[in-house]
């Protein structure tokens, strides 16, 4: 059985910055990728990044390029996401996600497992 569970989630400064984790059991981390989700109040959840079996490929949504990085260490079986100048708008629950391929993919119904989410709140 899957199970992914985030942490590093809190409360930030606009301008602060913030590394979520995302800790991976239950199957051969190294063979999928791996993504990062999010849901602000009253939205809809979207694509944040996602990075790809051995971390050389990965995608980012518009509004967070240049400011957040995903990166994967699978000896660790740990999938991350550095997020820097962080904006009020960044204010979410972000979600940490698999799927049953080993490529990048950047909407919601690609991935087949979720974490429970850690709220990132950033004040201004």
């Amino acid at each position: 059985q899957v199970q992914l569970v985030e942490s590093g989630g809190g409360l930030v400064q606009a301008g602060g910055s913030l590394r979520l984790s995302c800790a991976a059991s239950g199957r051969t981390f190294s063979s999928y990728a791996m993504g990062w989700f999010r849901q602000a109040p009253g939205k809809e959840r979207e694509f944040v990044a996602a990075i790809s079996w051995g971390g050389r490929s990965t995608s980012y949504a518009d509004s967070v390029k240049g400011r957040f990085t995903i990166s994967r260490d699978n000896a660790k079986k740990t999938v991350y996401l550095q997020m820097n100048s962080l904006k009020p708008e960044d204010t979410a629950v972000y979600y940490c996600a698999t799927r049953d391929s080993s490529l990048v993919a950047d909407t919601l119904e690609r991935f087949n497992y979720w974490g429970q989410g850690t709220q990132v709140t950033v004040s201004s």
